[in-house]
């Protein structure tokens, strides 16, 4: 999509701090981090977010939590906490499918 922000990101327009990258997936720091480590894994695919999740697409969202078991495990985390907001009432404001990955402190419960 021409003004998505991680589709820019993902063509090299805007510049981020790269984690990983293959040919299904992108993997960078989060510019405003909310834990020690925060990176967002997104599909290069255009997806909206979870809820546009099917069955034409899930091979890639199942790529994507392949990718994020490895990063992690690169990393050397043993304990981390992977978050997807869905609609702007639940802090979406990104329409791109894409997970964060939180490490490097107690997690509370409940969030938000």
């Amino acid at each position: 999509m021409q003004d998505c922000l991680f589709c820019k990101i993902i063509a090299g327009e805007i510049p981020s701090n790269k984690v990983y990258e293959d040919d299904l997936c992108y993997a960078f720091y989060d510019i405003d981090p909310q834990a020690p480590t925060h990176f967002l894994v997104i599909p290069k695919q255009h997806i909206q977010s979870v809820a546009a999740v099917d069955e034409t697409n899930s091979a890639i969202v199942a790529h994507c939590f392949e990718v994020i078991a490895k990063v992690t495990k690169e990393l050397g985390l043993d304990s981390f906490r992977v978050v997807s907001n869905i609609g702007e009432q639940a802090g979406q404001s990104v329409f791109h499918l894409h997970f964060h990955v939180l490490a490097g402190r107690d997690m509370t419960w409940p969030p938000g």
